[in-house]
């Protein structure tokens, strides 16, 4: 799958594309559905499939200091993607200027001259253009002046984690941010992922006999409630880039470790600074200091709490740990 980042990456042979926009933030089942008919249809047309997103967030740019918890970062969505068999990422620079275009100056620009777009899939509510003045209906009409089609995906319904609303990544990040880890995969159709590079912390838990991966979370990251959570870490790689080699078994590198995670301040040490905490159960002298890691979150298992002793963190860590190695051993 190819990458681009700004229109002047796009190859200037590329051909004729299935074209899909959005933030797609999270990449859920509501994204998959829309990128995967165009994936579908570029196939049937014997064209390119091509995602097109935005970095950063357009709320960071049209309202500054906005930005929505991040669900992913573009590194992981353009990964999501690829796996949903898409041809190429075109990530377009939000800037003040591009956030004042028209549509017709982004649809020309955009998918006439850069992507040659034969056919676009998008959901019904999507919207381009300064002040979002675009919709589906004008987008068809360009279309039909431009030589390319609109398709339209009907939105789909979440079940009980949604109560009947469609998937989005608003509901998501309500979600996680209640900590209620089995809605937010069932919306996104796996568990949630914060990333992040390890840092050195107060280092308790190597003291204690549980030593954690602190992580230092992608800034704007979607991190859940404060609680203790059962779930897997995995090292990615050196920061910025993505895991590479074999798996081995001195850093654990691509390989998805049971882990027991501590999200919050630690009251029992009147810590004043919400961390995200990650401990490998069963494995021994990691080191992952400075490595880019993966932490997905797969059930909450219960709330922070404040103890008398550390005799009583202890005892209820070893429990913790206990119940979370139970819950990853399905996978």
């Amino acid at each position: 799958m190819q990458r681009w980042r700004g229109l002047e990456e796009v190859p200037a042979d590329w051909g004729r594309s299935v074209v899909t926009i959005g933030s797609f933030d999270g990449v859920h089942r509501g994204h998959q559905l829309i990128i995967g008919r165009a994936v579908e249809r570029a196939r049937e047309l014997g064209v390119r499939a091509v995602a097109v997103t935005f970095d950063p967030h357009p709320s960071e740019v049209v309202r500054p200091g906005s930005h929505p918890a991040l669900l992913a970062p573009q590194p992981r969505r353009a990964e999501l993607m690829a796996e949903l068999g898409v041809d190429a990422v075109l990530v377009l620079p939000f800037t003040p200027e591009f956030s004042k275009e028209s549509p017709e100056t982004f649809v020309q620009q955009v998918l006439v001259d850069a992507l040659r777009a034969r056919l676009v899939i998008e959901g019904p509510n999507f919207r381009f253009g300064h002040r979002a003045a675009g919709n589906v209906e004008l987008l068809a009409e360009l279309g039909r002046k431009a030589d390319f089609e609109v398709e339209v995906v009907d939105l789909q319904v979440c079940g009980a984690a949604g109560d009947g609303k469609p998937f989005s990544s608003t509901l998501v990040r309500r979600l996680v941010s209640e900590g209620d880890m089995t809605g937010a995969a069932e919306v996104l159709g796996r568990p949630h992922r914060v990333e992040g590079v390890v840092v050195r912390g107060a280092q308790r838990g190597r003291d204690m006999g549980f030593p954690t991966a602190n992580v230092e979370t992608v800034p704007h990251s979607a991190v859940p409630a404060d609680g203790v959570y059962a779930g897997w870490l995995t090292v990615l790689g050196e920061p910025g880039a993505p895991a590479s080699g074999p798996a081995g078994p001195e850093d654990g590198r691509g390989v998805s470790m049971p882990a027991a995670i501590s999200v919050g301040t630690n009251p029992t040490f009147d810590n004043a600074n919400r961390t995200v905490e990650a401990y490998a159960i069963d494995r021994i002298g990691l080191d992952l200091y400075g490595l880019h890691v993966a932490v997905d979150f797969l059930a909450y298992l219960r709330g922070m709490e404040k103890f008398d002793s550390i005799e009583a963190l202890l005892e209820r860590m070893a429990d913790d740990v206990k119940r979370a190695r139970e819950m990853t051993d399905v996978r």
